[in-house]
């Protein structure tokens, strides 16, 4: 008669299948309701926030880089310039800091119950994915009502090219995610650090400016950021607007297969082993 289980001393690198992990399909629908709800309950506006936080992120934008800076928006309206990037980072930066976080969070339920620990990074890309399609409603609204009135023009079919790019992104963030969470459940005082490169990662992605506006010589250094074709590819998507390269985008893409089958081999051979330390 064959096991369900089998323990031993070692962890393999793979850590899962993929049919235990579909076998845990309604934990992980669970863990998205719980989380969804949580970051609402006994708040004043509830799910709003989930348009209203980069509504306030692109008035600030609009103040700063537009009407003191006066960074060109290539003759795109500003509020619908900025909130193409902002719609995306929002998505990055969510899935990464969630997924960063992911012993540290979850800590006294690994220590309790065997479930596969992919479940809950999983839960947190479909979390914020889920958040992310209201966002992009909003988008579609705003760039909608500019077209209606005469401001931009509207492509429909370029609109496709947006899926690959937020592929890339959600990959990004949860491969790199996964490599961070590693590293913060031993070394804590690195969230701190974290928190600051990402503050300037998001100065080396195209969020409120273009990479045509960028000088030549450091163009190169700006595109050697993964993030950065898929940000100018996803805002042609949507206003016409962007550098596209393909070299760039093929690399970007190159790196979040890197990033994600390295985030998942090293999540599943070391987390086991962190719920000793943490």
């Amino acid at each position: 008669m064959p096991w369900d289980w089998e323990i031993t001393k070692k962890t393999s690198w793979l850590g899962v299948s993929g049919k235990e992990l579909f076998a845990y399909k309604d934990l992980l629908l669970r863990l998205v309701r719980k989380d969804f709800l949580a970051s609402y309950q006994q708040t004043l506006l509830g799910p709003f926030w989930v348009v209203i936080q980069p509504l306030l992120t692109v008035f600030t934008y609009v103040l700063v880089f537009n009407r003191v800076i006066g960074i060109s928006t290539e003759g795109v309206p500003p509020f619908l310039y900025y909130l193409t990037g902002i719609t995306l980072w929002s998505l990055f930066q969510d899935i990464f800091f969630g997924t960063a976080a992911t012993f540290i969070q979850n800590v006294q339920v690994f220590s309790k119950v065997y479930f596969p620990r992919l479940i809950v990074p999983a839960s947190i890309v479909l979390l914020h994915s889920l958040r992310f399609l209201f966002q992009v409603l909003l988008l579609l609204i705003v760039l909608l009502y500019y077209y209606v009135t005469g401001q931009v023009a509207l492509h429909p079919a370029n609109m496709l090219l947006s899926i690959p790019a937020v592929l890339t992104v959600v990959g990004i963030g949860l491969g790199s995610g996964l490599l961070f969470s590693i590293i913060t459940a031993k070394y804590r005082d690195l969230l701190s650090m974290m928190q600051l490169l990402m503050r300037l990662l998001m100065f080396l992605c195209p969020i409120f400016y273009s990479l045509a506006r960028v000088p030549q010589q450091y163009k190169t250094l700006v595109n050697l950021n993964p993030l950065a074709a898929q940000f100018e590819l996803f805002r042609f998507a949507f206003i016409g607007k962007g550098e596209i390269s393909a070299t760039y985008i093929m690399y970007s893409a190159a790196m979040m297969v890197l990033l994600v089958s390295g985030g998942i081999l090293i999540f599943n051979k070391t987390g086991d082993k962190l719920l000793d330390v943490i």
